[in-house]
Order: structure tokens, then C-alpha cells, then sequence
């Protein structure tokens, strides 16, 4: 089995020294930084915005997963894919324009992900999920922290890996939430492609090996 790509959360890390964080991924085994924009409108926490993502990307060759739990993605997509994302994910619950937004990432010549809330079935993406290049299940609500994983959350991750396997899809399955190296094993055995872990992977509580 190939092993999943470890993507660290900056929103664990200290934001006085994000130099010293991005440092800390790379050393841990880290293949990408999860950057969580929040707006304060989709979930309650406001984070950083597109000044700081510029600020950092020059620190780093590995790829920023953007991942906006914003109201209006559609509003940040240039912005961010501009200030050097390389991966920019949106929450299906935040617009009715999915595959719009889907099509104006690929345009900007960036991988485009839809990120599910854990009362968002996965079959409301059937239309999506032909053209989207990655799946972001949240295993806990976002915007809140100190949640342990949603167990039925785990089950979207064996469905996901079902479709794809019948359909013949290109996605990649990520998870975010509640990882740690007590539920490692669970979303990998799920079969989950990205694993984002943020106070787990920065505390040194959860190891990776590429």
C-alpha cells in the first residue's frame, strides 16, 4: 500500500514563528502544508488571509493546501492560487456554484478539492466528483477545536475509495480532524490518501515515516 501523504496544519502552529513550523514539517516527514483560512462567517475563527500565505511561501518548495472554510470561495480562489497555493479546497456547504469554482481552479492551473462537514452526505457530489481532483472529509466539525473524530466520518473515506475503484475516478481522499496515533490506523485502513494533522503531528505525538 502506498503511504499516505502527511500534510501538517499550520492552525497548531505557533503564528509567531510559521519559518519555524514550515521547518518542522519538513523535518517531520511533512509533503505538504495545510494552511485553514477562516473567515469568521463559515466557522466561527478567523485565522490568516492571503497576505500571509505569500508572506510564507517563499520559505518552502513543498505545495500549500489551501483550504478555505469561507463564505463565498469563489471571492478568495485568484487570490489565493496568486499568493501561491497549490492545492485550494472549498466547502461544498458554502456555495451552490461547486463545479464553477471547480472549473476557475483548474483555469488558474491549480488542483482543485471539496471539502464535505460531517452532516454533508457524500452523494450530494456525484456530479463533482468526475472533476475534482481531491476530497476533503472533515472527521470533526470545523472551526471548533479539541473534537474527537466522528466515527461515521471514517466511513465517508471507504465510500469515496468505493466510488473512485467503480468509476475509474482520479481523486485523492483526504481527511482532517481529530488524527492522532490513536486514529491513524482507522482512516488508513479507510483508505484515506492525505492525512492533515495539526496539535498531533506539532506536539510530537504523531510520527511519520514517508
Amino acid at each position: 500500500m502506498k503511504t499516505p501523504i502527511l500534510a501538517p496544519s499550520l492552525l497548531s502552529a505557533d503564528f509567531s514563528n510559521l519559518e519555524k513550523a514550515i521547518k518542522q514539517i519538513e523535518k517531520g516527514a511533512g509533503s505538504a502544508v495545510h494552511i485553514d483560512v477562516m473567515d469568521g462567517q463559515f466557522v466561527p475563527e478567523i485565522t490568516y488571509g492571503e497576505p500571509v500565505v505569500r508572506s510564507i511561501r517563499k520559505l518552502t518548495k513543498l505545495p500549500f493546501d489551501v483550504h478555505l472554510m469561507t463564505e463565498h470561495p469563489e471571492r478568495q480562489v485568484q487570490l489565493f492560487a496568486a499568493a501561491g497555493a497549490d492545492w485550494i479546497t472549498f466547502h461544498y456547504e458554502a456555495t451552490p456554484h461547486a463545479h464553477r469554482i471547480i472549473q476557475i481552479i483548474h483555469e488558474l492551473g491549480k488542483k482543485a478539492g471539496v471539502a464535505l462537514c460531517p452532516g454533508t452526505p457524500v452523494s450530494v457530489l456525484s456530479e463533482i466528483l468526475p472533476c475534482a481532483d481531491i476530497i476533503l472529509v472533515m472527521t470533526v466539525n470545523p472551526g471548533w477545536g479539541g473534537q474527537k473524530i466522528i466515527p461515521s466520518c471514517v466511513d465517508k473515506i471507504s465510500e469515496l475509495k468505493k466510488l473512485r475503484e467503480q468509476n475509474g475516478y482520479g481523486y485523492l481522499i483526504s481527511c482532517d480532524g481529530g488524527i492522532n496515533k490513536d486514529t491513524l490506523k482507522n482512516v488508513l485502513d479507510a483508505g484515506v490518501d492525505v492525512v492533515v494533522s495539526g496539535s498531533s503531528f506539532f506536539t510530537g505525538k504523531l510520527t511519520w515515516k514517508k
